[in-house]
């Protein structure tokens, strides 16, 4: 069930973010049945600015909640929260995956057999695979077999050596 809420939700939200100038990065359903979760996290929709700040978050808001309120996703009460995508920002379109090449991720595929996680450079979309290459050398992944992607961050980014 929470998967097609969750599809619900983002095909609502997807429709209307344009209009706001917002991306809708990833929506979440989470949460026990008597007190659902629906986690919305968003950015700004034109790239070359930072990504988005809480005063933002907030103002976008409203839109998000009167929207759901017409879709009425879930039965009964739950709690949204709307947030910036964080340093471990998920990845689900092609899109993303070519945007943020270049960059560490961990990614979880749907494959029944062999490996189903990898860690390692992000180097983009090719002919439909997404590129992952660690230690072990490169591999290609059929994008719609990935299950779930981040970006892993670098808490240790931009500090100099404590000498």
């Amino acid at each position: 069930m929470h998967e097609d809420v969750r599809q619900a939700v983002l095909t609502a939200l997807e429709g209307l973010a344009a209009a706001h100038e917002v991306d809708i990065v990833d929506v979440e359903v989470a949460g026990a049945a008597a007190a659902p979760i629906v986690r919305v996290r968003i950015d700004h929709a034109d790239e070359s600015l930072p990504t988005i700040t809480l005063d933002e978050v907030t103002a976008e808001t409203d839109w998000i909640s009167a929207a759901l309120d017409e879709l009425d996703p879930l039965p009964g009460a739950y709690t949204l929260e709307v947030s910036s995508p964080g340093m471990d920002r998920p990845l689900r379109r092609v899109h993303d995956f070519e945007r943020f090449a270049g960059q560490q991720v961990s990614l979880t595929t749907t494959a029944t057999e062999g490996r189903r996680r990898y860690s390692g450079t992000l180097g983009g979309v090719v002919d439909g695979e997404v590129i992952v290459t660690d230690d072990e050398g490169e591999h290609r992944i059929p994008f719609e077999q990935v299950k779930t992607a981040k970006i892993k961050p670098d808490y240790d980014a931009g500090k100099g050596k404590k000498k």
